[in-house]
């Protein structure tokens, strides 16, 4: 039996895994990929998630395999800035940075740090029941029991469908292209994030590390033609957003529907705690996803301290994670909408511009500070 079990060995997943580890406590990581290997996309790790890591002593390690930012632009689909927002004051107060790398590469620095031997790959359930403790089935037979389980396990979530059997995913009807490729971007751009809106359209890069660029393109379906290239669906943007799409090959590019979870009543029950997007699944236009299941698992190594009793770590960690949670998902939603405007993207790029840097820093900041 495994005193705790970790469904999912994301981001959310692997923090927490480390985080009991400074603890001194016995845990298990299930994970449904046969291994942790170079493939997804790219990320970035806001200030908060990096104060986290630098608690781990992990903070050096995952700047020196991805890049700094320190400044993030929207623009127009001519790269005509709008709006600028710079961080250096941030990274002053709270000494970190946003860092942009390879997911796969961010989840290979947290997997060595908890050590491999406390992973099971290949490992993706299949069915949770309740007894005395938790049952757990895996698709590959395996079945264990458990005291304690973290659901990690993303917005799918099969630990929240089978014990709490709630959850509605909502869907933004836009379509969402991720790409990794190899590209010199012109020197102004490498330690910034750009992303250039248009009607009903967007896109977004950013330097990774060396020539690895990450980038992102977003369409209303209402404004997706099947029939052109991605490329050809962003004609009349910069010539540099076709060159980026143009030069990725289709290996490296991944589309999925944007989609995040409508706030569920609770997260937790008896001896079992949702983290991350299994709780609360958030759309990516605050580069939060990830971030806010590290803060969930750095809020659980914080109550860990005062208490070892989980189900009362449990119900404090939803009243301390709560509004902001729902703060993120809401905010990120509705800035997904804004900047997918079809009509009046004249009016919508001058509120944008009227918006003084101050506000948009001081909106930054009340998402990047920890609560703990």
């Amino acid at each position: 039996m495994n005193p705790i079990s970790i469904i999912g060995a994301g981001i959310g997943g692997l923090t927490l895994g480390n985080i009991l580890r400074q603890h001194n406590l016995d845990f298990t990581v299930y994970e449904s990929a046969p291994e942790i290997k170079p493939v997804g996309s790219g990320i970035m790790m806001a200030i908060n998630a990096m104060q986290i890591f630098d608690k781990l002593g992990l903070k050096e390690k995952i700047e020196k395999a991805g890049n700094k930012i320190h400044g993030i632009s929207i623009t127009d689909e001519k790269l005509k800035l709008i709006s600028q927002t710079h961080v250096s004051e941030l990274e002053k107060k709270y000494s970190s940075c946003n860092v942009a790398i390879h997911r796969a590469e961010l989840q290979k620095i947290l997997a060595e740090s908890l050590g491999f031997e406390n992973i099971r790959l290949n490992h993706s359930i299949n069915t949770i029941k309740e007894d005395d403790n938790y049952l757990l089935q895996f698709e590959n037979g395996h079945q264990t029991e458990s005291k304690i389980v973290f659901g990690a396990d993303g917005i799918h979530s099969r630990i929240r469908n089978q014990i709490f059997r709630t959850g509605t995913l909502r869907n933004t009807h836009q379509m969402c292209w991720r790409g990794l490729v190899d590209f010199n971007l012109p020197e102004k751009f490498y330690h910034e994030a750009i992303e250039a809106w248009g009607k009903g359209k967007r896109f977004g890069f950013v330097k990774m590390t060396d020539n690895k660029l990450y980038w992102y393109a977003v369409i209303n379906k209402g404004k997706y033609n099947p029939n052109s290239s991605l490329s050809g669906n962003f004609h009349g943007f910069h010539p540099l957003i076709n060159e980026i799409i143009e030069s990725t090959s289709e290996e490296n590019i991944i589309l999925n529907d944007l989609l995040d979870l409508s706030p569920i009543p609770k997260w937790h029950t008896q001896n079992l705690c949702l983290i991350g997007d299994a709780a609360h699944a958030t759309t990516p236009n605050l580069g939060q996803g990830a971030c806010q299941a590290i803060e969930d698992a750095y809020i659980i190594g914080k109550l860990l301290e005062k208490n070892t009793n989980f189900n009362s770590i449990f119900e404090n960690f939803q009243k301390i994670r709560r509004k902001k949670v729902d703060h993120v998902v809401s905010t990120s939603w509705k800035l997904g909408k804004f900047s997918q405007w079809e009509k009046a993207t004249y009016l919508r790029n001058a509120l944008m511009r009227s918006v003084p840097e101050r506000i948009t820093r001081k909106m930054v900041e009340r998402v990047i500070q920890l609560e703990m």
